[in-house]
């Protein structure tokens, strides 16, 4: 039952072949087996509660096709009843009054709530190595990362802990885990899904998205969680273009004539011979499809990197002003005054990589500092936007999606990385896409020499311009059909 798609438990679950609680009791007895630290939070009493409420929902013919199916969120996504942490020791103990706009559209939609999903703590990582609570493990090796932010939430597709489940892409936090864990994983346009409830880390670029076994499952979960949100000032109104669409809607399209734009910039120095290996067999694939490869430049994709460690900090320092002591979460014990509350709060509450962020942002948002680093770094920005529209938009548009790699390389072992530079730089191939606010994807593609079994994945990911979340489902669907990648799963599954 575990190694079903959504869209073929959906099925299941209509038919009445298989009840929701059987379905969710099923799944909660996997995750309590699992050794991989995916899940922050469980509640079987809450979650068959739910179950029984879809199963009375499909009874009555009043279901959805996402009713009775199991989900679980990533710990960013405030819920009610369950922990809302954030994977911090700051709100380790918190339990939100309300659900974040997602969540509510989901369980609206009827879907059963597994638990809370690990992640790095504040969003802020690329390895999920700075949870309070501990790092998740890789299912393909329980020696290597699964990527972050989001790594709970790969992992927990991975392992087929969950067939379905929510995470949030600031930097690349949904495209990197995906790519590592071997799983599906789509980042919306900027502003299509509601940040209302999401934990905020930077807000100009944080985008919640979800992460499945294949891009059909992936579009059913956007069609539930996209949508304009009045709760939400970033939330896309429908004269803007977040309108409620069915992303689902191409996915049978033949892909001939599609245009691939391939960036020289994603295939340069830095890039490890057995992801490139893997990529260019998939855009082999693609060829055979009937898609035409196009040479193109994105210049200052480099830039990336010192742009968004500028804005991606000086918008956290911002945001987690907040978490005080005073309010709710943790509160130092012994303090002399408030200033000293504040201080032990904050130094015991935030783990290191946390603190560094803080810090970086407050430095750069100071007086004298606030010219020469942040106003420079949205400028560029600006340029790195200016890349991909001169490429994908308008008359002269030389391609219609743009692909590459995820990462330079496979996932790394746990521990392996102790300078924060070099987690910095693995985000090189994803950074851009979030700066421009454009929607882009993981598929899996291959797997790369990253241990001695040679197993560990390479995630494919595929851009595209504004709103054009349906033709990448469409582009990666195809491939799907046409390719087993995606059908693989860790030993032991």
């Amino acid at each position: 039952m575990h190694t079903k798609t959504i869209k073929e438990l959906s099925a299941l679950l209509q038919s009445k072949a298989v009840s929701a609680t059987e379905l969710a009791t099923h799944f909660l007895d996997r995750i309590e087996k699992s050794e991989l630290n995916a899940f922050l939070h469980v509640d079987r009493a809450l979650t068959l509660a739910q179950a029984a409420e879809a199963d009375a929902r499909i009874a009555a013919g009043t279901a959805t096709p996402l009713t009775g199916v199991p989900i679980a969120h990533k710990d960013i996504f405030v819920t009610r009843n369950w922990r809302s942490t954030a994977g911090s020791k700051m709100l380790a103990d918190y339990v939100s009054p309300f659900d974040a706009t997602v969540v509510e559209k989901l369980n609206a939609a009827g879907m059963v709530t597994l638990g809370k999903l690990n992640c790095d703590e504040f969003a802020m990582g690329s390895a999920n190595e700075n949870s309070a609570f501990g790092p998740v493990k890789n299912p393909w090796d329980h020696g290597a990362v699964p990527g972050g932010s989001s790594g709970g939430s790969a992992a927990a597709v991975a392992a087929r802990l969950a067939p379905g489940v929510t995470g949030t892409d600031t930097g690349g936090s949904i495209r990197q885990p995906a790519a590592f864990c071997g799983i599906t994983g789509i980042k919306p346009t900027y502003g299509r899904v509601s940040r209302f409830g999401m934990i905020a880390f930077a807000s100009s670029l944080d985008q919640g998205g979800p992460m499945a076994q294949t891009a059909e499952d992936c579009a059913l979960l956007l069609n539930a969680m996209a949508g304009f949100d009045e709760r939400d000032s970033t939330s896309l109104t429908p004269e803007q273009g977040g309108v409620q669409e069915d992303f689902g809607r191409d996915l049978a399209q033949p892909l001939a004539g599609l245009r691939i734009g391939v960036p020289k910039e994603y295939f340069g120095e830095g890039l490890a011979a057995d992801v490139e290996a893997a990529v260019r067999g998939a855009l082999a694939q693609f060829v055979k499809l009937g898609a035409t490869l196009v040479d193109i430049s994105l210049p200052n994709t480099a830039l990336s990197i010192p742009a968004y460690y500028m804005i991606a900090p000086a918008e956290a320092s911002s945001n987690l002003s907040r978490f005080d002591g005073v309010r709710f979460g943790h509160r130092a014990d012994g303090y002399k005054d408030l200033q000293d509350m504040y201080k032990k709060t904050r130094a015991e509450g935030f783990g290191p990589e946390v603190q560094r962020r803080i810090m970086v942002g407050t430095y750069v948002l100071c007086h004298g500092y606030y010219d020469a680093y942040y106003l420079k770094a949205q400028r560029i920005r600006r340029l790195i936007a200016q890349d991909f529209e001169a490429v994908l938009n308008g008359p002269n548009a030389v391609c219609d999606v743009i692909m590459g790699p995820v990462a330079p390389t496979v996932a790394w072992d746990l521990g392996s990385k102790s300078d924060p530079v070099a987690n910095y730089l693995a985000d090189i191939y994803t950074l851009s896409t979030s700066l421009a606010g454009l929607p882009g994807m993981s598929i899996p593609c291959g797997f790369g020499q990253g241990d001695k079994n040679g197993k560990r994945p390479v995630g494919l990911q595929i851009i595209g311009n504004y709103f054009a979340e349906a033709k990448l489902l469409n582009v990666a669907h195809q491939f799907q059909q046409a390719t087993e990648w995606h059908k693989q799963a860790p030993g032991g599954i």
